[in-house]
């Protein structure tokens, strides 16, 4: 089920909110275990027959993580833990990555193995990342609670499910055993239908306007056609946009839904394309993922404790597994490589001019926007792999990028070019005059290029320039960074006005549902 749907927003919602109010005269484990259930119900509706299958997984986890908590011996809790997590990557490896292995082990040494019938249940990597986040916590002691039904609600609860964020156990069971989660309150029902609102607007009018016009550009490259340099880039470009919408427009809608119940989800995206260095970018994009993969991957790697050279090894291992899970092709490895290479130039940037960087006055702010600029467009490249599905498709996207497809420029371009004489031979050879996307089937009816320009340059002005969710609804743990930064004095009240902005701007979403998307990363 998707959020941006007229059965979740009309009928599943209305009717586990209300039943999980109704249902606290009779206990606050019914409610809990009703939102449960609903949460089953919800990753259901795609496919009810990897229901069974996570909820092995959820019993399976659970009574390991009891016996880890309630044994003496350090080393067996050791045994128990390793054992149980070489299991849920075994049975996320199965679903996930056996093709990958077997078509990878055919390509190499030229076997002939059939690739297995398998379909990636929703949000696998999700939850099994939530489990192994909790065995973790219980074999270090950080986890007190074995509340079942807390359990397999903290792994089913809907509004992350299905792509994210990450959930530590710590952040979610000492907020269904609170009394105050079960006592409606306006104020959270207000600001959570007011964030879901915005969330929506950024998935359905923005998101979804972007990969109208990503979609074809990379379809094409990946029939073996090369786009020219203006298509390539509006396939790169809007792609970038495109993901940044549907990946904060869903954040923003879990945490809105979330907030309903009075539950309130970890910040998992916090304005990624104003970093002004990919390692800040990584501190504000999937900050969950990145949290988990700093957390658990990364530092018992060794981290930076054993040298420059093992920090920057270390890294790379971390980017290429963190680009393995996003998704099982070769691609994605590029991908996670691309910002591994990234992360090691940015350390050492850093230790060779962190005292040189200007700090204030017009040169800090020139550096800025330079180095925001510079991330951004090394951010884009690496989306071209992410976004490709296959290598070659990919290149061929980076040559247009590069030029190497030509120019093709709209045909009053061209009439103005020859009435200035080619603009005294300033433009290179190779520019061809009489449309744009000449290549691109289904481009004619977006209406070319000034159309895109003009979505583009509104994306562009909201990541950069507007605040982001948390910040417009001055979320406690970000009002120095909005003071300081962006000097945003609108904020979200409670009044009669905002919530008729915010009606009609409901509405105005609703009217574009006629096409239901699904969200990017519900595939990873």
């Amino acid at each position: 089920m998707l959020f941006n749907s007229y059965e979740f927003l009309f009928l599943f919602l209305p009717i586990v909110f209300a039943g999980f109010f109704w249902l606290t005269r009779f206990g606050h484990s019914v409610s809990a275990l009703w939102l449960a259930v609903a949460s089953l119900f919800f990753y259901g509706w795609w496919s009810p027959k990897y229901v069974g299958l996570l909820l092995v997984s959820i019993a399976l986890n659970y009574c390991i993580g009891y016996v880890i908590g309630h044994t003496r011996s350090r080393a067996q809790a050791k045994l128990f833990l390793a054992c149980a997590i070489t299991a849920n990557f075994v049975f996320l490896g199965f679903f996930k990555y056996a093709n990958f292995f077997i078509g990878t082990t055919n390509w190499l040494f030229g076997g002939t193995f059939s690739l297995i019938d398998i379909i990636l249940p929703l949000g696998i990597s999700f939850f099994t990342f939530t489990q192994t986040a909790f065995l973790v916590d219980v074999y270090r002691g950080v986890v007190r609670e074995y509340n079942f039904i807390h359990y397999l609600l903290f792994v089913t609860y809907f509004p992350h499910l299905i792509a994210g964020p990450v959930l530590h156990h710590g952040q979610m069971m000492p907020q269904f055993a609170k009394r105050e989660t079960y006592q409606l309150q306006f104020d959270n029902v207000a600001v959570g239908l007011s964030i879901f609102t915005i969330g929506l607007i950024k998935k359905v009018l923005l998101a979804d306007n972007f990969g109208d016009y990503a979609g074809p550009v990379f379809a094409v490259s990946g029939m073996g056609i090369q786009p020219d340099f203006i298509e390539a880039w509006t396939g790169a470009l809007a792609y970038t946009l495109q993901l940044y919408f549907d990946f904060s427009g869903y954040s923003d809608m879990a945490i809105g839904v979330s907030m309903l119940f009075g539950v309130k989800l970890p910040i998992n995206f916090n304005s990624p394309y104003k970093a002004a260095n990919i390692i800040d970018f990584w501190r504000r994009w999937h900050m969950t993922l990145s949290q988990f993969l700093r957390d658990y991957l990364y530092i018992p790697l060794g981290g930076n404790r054993r040298g420059k050279i093992m920090r920057h090894m270390n890294l790379m291992v971390t980017m290429l597994l963190g680009g393995l899970w996003h998704g099982a092709s070769w691609t994605f490895v590029i991908w996670g490589g691309l910002h591994g290479i990234y992360l090691v130039i940015g350390h050492a940037w850093r230790s060779l001019i962190a005292d040189r960087v200007p700090r204030q006055g017009v040169a800090a702010r020139i550096y800025y926007m330079a180095a925001t600029l510079l991330t951004f467009l090394c951010v884009v490249i690496a989306w071209i792999f992410f976004r490709a599905e296959s290598f070659s498709s990919a290149i061929l996207v980076m040559k247009g990028c590069f030029g190497y497809g030509g120019i093709s420029l709209p045909s009053k371009l061209g009439v103005l070019a020859d009435s200035l004489g080619n603009l005294g031979g300033l433009l290179p050879a190779g520019i061809t005059y009489g449309g744009v996307f000449l290549n691109i089937p289904g481009f004619g009816a977006l209406g070319g290029i000034a159309p895109f320009a003009r979505l583009l340059m509104l994306g562009l002005l909201i990541v950069w320039f507007a605040p982001n969710t948390q910040q417009f609804f001055d979320f406690v743990e970000y009002r120095s960074e909005r003071a300081k930064l962006f000097n945003w004095t609108i904020a979200w009240q409670a009044k009669p006005v905002v919530g008729f902005l915010f009606g009609c701007a409901f509405c105005l979403a609703l009217s574009k549902l006629g096409k239901v998307s699904t969200f990017l990363y519900y595939q990873f």
